[in-house]
């Protein structure tokens, strides 16, 4: 069993969001994020080529756009990503948005393609 309190997430900035992996010491077969996000100009969208993703959405709300459409999203949803598909999420304006992400591939770096499509 492992627990990792809050006080113990080690955030890394990212573009257009804070990420940290609470459990990176205990799973081999899969990977989880803790994401802060703030509205920001400029937030552009991303995929994961091997593998889907699934974000639940712990605190804010916003919109999560996934290959050109846009869908309201607000703490307590499940939104399920498939492999490859262009998304981000984008909180409402005055909004910070927590997210836990679980992703079936257990290194993200290895599983993400940033691109320079603007969704704000």
């Amino acid at each position: 069993m492992n627990i990792t309190h809050q006080s113990e997430l080690d955030f890394v900035e990212l573009p257009g969001r804070r990420s940290a992996n609470p459990l990176i010491s205990v799973l081999s077969e899969a990977s989880v994020r803790v994401v802060e996000l703030e509205r920001t100009v400029g937030r552009t969208a991303h995929r994961h080529p091997h593998s889907e993703e699934i974000v639940y959405v712990a605190a804010g709300s916003g919109e999560v756009w996934i290959d050109g459409d846009s869908h309201p999203v607000t703490a307590g949803d499940v939104v399920h990503i498939p492999t490859g598909a262009t998304h981000a999420t984008v909180p409402a304006e005055g909004e910070t948005m927590r997210l836990i992400c679980f992703f079936p591939h257990p290194h993200l770096p290895d599983n993400i393609e940033d691109t320079d499509i603007d969704v704000t």
